[in-house]
């Protein structure tokens, strides 16, 4: 090239840059938040992920001459995983879902899809975009089919920053997780000025949809955070314990022991007497590693645990009763905190490991009109269809229908156990004296004390579970203390691997 043509082409090349340059700072200039926001919703993509890894898609898309696309979407990484980001821009009509909004949402799905990650979506929507019309609504149903398909493919989790009205609810609550910030947060279908208008309610968008209500009446939310902040560590720390992707592999980490304290005192964590209440923390504190562990929907149905922790390096799901809540009984909200995160343990191939302590399914007018058949049901299902290892201990009692809810070995365990002074049974002492013995105890001078003699010889004659590791239904009785070595030979196994 001439020095002539050189001079020709330099201004026009210079022009473009400019042009470019002018762009990017156009979109680097900070829109201040609405309301009590603090981020930005392209700041609050950037804080989720390890810091500098951030990168945006179609940064330039509009929505129409001037406007953005009122969503901030790209990828980067948390603790060196890819995982994909969409941020919604309250900054832009409240965060409204418009046509392009939902065509931008729809490629960065399908990029997580296709390639194999991680989604977190991070809700800050007023709903629909009215001006968009049907357009807005086609986009939504769009969205929705991709959480649909995406949710047999990749983790997703919904972080709730903002209001999540309308339309914009249902996304979340086709993902697997939700995690909202207390005061800041809500999700409703139809906000409070609809629902006066509708039906003379005067109720405020907390009481309609708030945090509270959600973590822990509903169920639609699975943990309350005080801050933004506190969210996205959250939902990096649940990331932690899953794979990328369906079939991906297990984030093994270096095993560590379980709490030395913790081990000595399980052999006394459990109380000989059967309605004597204990933390089942304590009985997890002595069995999984040391460490890290999360536990989600902890104040909806606490009557059971379910939370993520570690066994010999290896994540691991844990289900149990917890007997400081209601006695650890199952009841239709229990059944369906259980089956939900057993189907999705399952899904990503982490080891499912029940603890037992369940008096039974809450009898009653109220539970039985709250479907608890069906939705005990739902629980019986999941651990039938769950194909991860499925290892199930009784530590203290197991009765009727329950016992076998709880992950028996009729519904494919692949190891079981039962603790020394454990009890199992149709149900328990007390009440199959009071059918089996009707007779005796009311011609009895003395029923009461009848009836203690009663019940003591079936459990010691009937409930103990020496009769079941006979017929061969849980593998051996064993100590509190040999929990965790039991388990952990179990996994290597099960996933071919060999003493590390």
């Amino acid at each position: 090239m001439t020095s002539v043509d050189t001079e020709r082409t330099a201004p026009e090349h210079t022009d473009h840059r400019s042009v470019l340059a002018q762009r990017r700072d156009e979109l680097a200039v900070r829109v201040e938040p609405k309301g009590s926001r603090v981020y930005t919703a392209r700041e609050r993509a950037e804080a989720f992920v390890d810091p500098g890894t951030f990168v945006p898609m179609v940064p330039l898309r509009k929505a129409g001459p001037t406007g953005g696309s009122g969503v901030v979407t790209g990828w980067g990484s948390t603790s060196g995983h890819p995982v994909v980001v969409i941020s919604h821009d309250a900054a832009v009509a409240s965060g409204a879902i418009g046509a392009v909004f939902a065509e931008t949402v729809q490629r960065a799905q399908r990029l997580a899809i296709d390639k194999g990650y991680p989604i977190v979506y991070i809700n800050d929507s007023g709903g629909a975009r009215i001006h968009d019309g049907i357009h807005a609504l086609h986009g939504c149903g769009g969205i929705f089919a991709n959480n649909v398909e995406a949710s047999h493919v990749v983790p997703q989790i919904s972080l709730i920053l903002g209001p999540c009205a309308g339309a914009a609810a249902y996304s979340p609550a086709l993902t697997d997780w939700t995690i909202m910030v207390k005061g800041q947060g809500q999700m409703f279908l139809t906000g409070p000025e609809i629902v006066k208008a509708a039906t003379g309610e005067d109720a405020s968008a907390d009481d309609i949809g708030g945090s509270q209500l959600h973590t822990t009446v509903s169920g639609v939310a699975h943990l309350e955070v005080p801050t933004e902040e506190a969210a996205f560590e959250a939902a990096r720390t649940l990331l932690s314990f899953l794979p990328n992707r369906v079939g991906g592999a297990a984030k093994v980490v270096e095993p560590r022991p379980a709490d030395p304290v913790a081990v000595e005192r399980l052999p006394l964590v459990v109380p000989d007497k059967s309605s004597v209440v204990f933390d089942m923390h304590e009985v997890l504190d002595g069995v999984l590693d040391a460490g890290e562990r999360f536990e989600l929907m902890p104040t909806h149905a606490p009557s059971v645990l379910t939370l993520l922790g570690r066994l010999d390096g290896r994540p691991v799901a844990v289900v149990a009763n917890q007997p400081k809540a209601r006695g650890g009984i199952l009841d239709a909200k229990a059944s369906v905190k259980i089956s939900r995160f057993v189907e999705f343990c399952a899904r990503y191939d982490l080891p499912i490991l029940t603890f037992v302590d369940v008096p039974g399914f809450l009898p009653g007018t109220v539970e039985e009109g709250r479907g608890v058949i069906t939705q005990g049901a739902t629980m019986l299902r999941a651990y039938v269809e769950a194909k991860s290892p499925v290892l199930t201990v009784v530590v203290r009692k197991a009765y009727g229908g329950a016992y076998i809810a709880m992950g028996a070995r009729s519904l494919g365990a692949d190891f079981t156990w039962a603790w020394s002074g454990s009890e199992i049974a149709v149900m328990g002492p007390g009440g199959a004296v009071a059918l089996l013995h009707r007779r005796a105890l009311k011609e009895a001078e003395e029923p009461t004390v009848l009836r203690d003699q009663l019940a003591a010889e079936y459990r010691e004659n009937v409930a103990r579970p020496y009769l079941a590791a006979e017929a061969g239904i849980v593998d051996d009785v064993i100590f509190p203390e040999e929990t965790r070595g039991r388990m952990v030979d179990a996994l290597r196994l099960l996933s071919h691997e060999s003493a590390r």
